[in-house]
């Protein structure tokens, strides 16, 4: 078979989890407030993450944003939001899972990609990577008071980005 004959035979959803050793309250509240989002994944946010919010977050070093409407909020357990414009957007769930010795699994999922064969598998490792990125930054800021510059760094240079698109933004 050779590649031009490839084809999916579903959707991929996008999957990616951390542990990190601080409690679920600590790690929920470094997502949904931008105080401490801006310090690890994006660089600006016209708000909070609350039930109902529509948000802008941008990434200035990449003039990217995304906008961001809250679907689903429980606290310190879940949010669920949709990001991108029209056919571009997609549905992000975290889940903040209790551990043992006071730790939190963080789990990522995204639902929701569109287009052909070929942009379904390159936005599925593109957020693949992006969330995983920003979910080892989150660890070691909350964990080690460590501000990574990982998304930041991903692409030094704003001609790296592949067809306009950064990993994990939208």
């Amino acid at each position: 078979m050779s590649s031009t004959e490839l084809r999916l035979s579903h959707i991929p959803t996008v999957k990616v989890g951390m542990l990190i050793r601080k409690p679920p309250g600590e790690v929920f509240q470094a997502i949904v407030d931008p105080d401490i989002t801006t310090r690890f994944w994006f660089t600006r946010s016209s708000g909070k993450l609350t039930p109902g919010a529509t948000v802008r977050w941008d990434w200035e070093m990449y003039d990217a944003s995304a906008t961001v409407r809250v679907k689903e909020v429980e606290d310190d357990r879940r949010l669920v939001f949709d990001w991108g414009d029209g056919a571009e957007s997609t549905t992000v769930e975290f889940r903040f899972t209790p551990w043992e010795d006071d730790a939190t699994y963080v789990e990522v999922t995204e639902s929701g990609l569109r287009g052909d064969g070929d942009e379904v598998l390159a936005r599925a490792a593109g957020s693949t990577g992006g969330f995983t990125i920003a979910l080892c930054a989150l660890k070691a800021l909350l964990e080690h008071g460590v501000a990574l510059t990982a998304v930041g760094d991903r692409y030094p240079k704003a001609s790296d980005l592949l067809e306009g698109q950064v990993d994990g933004q939208r």
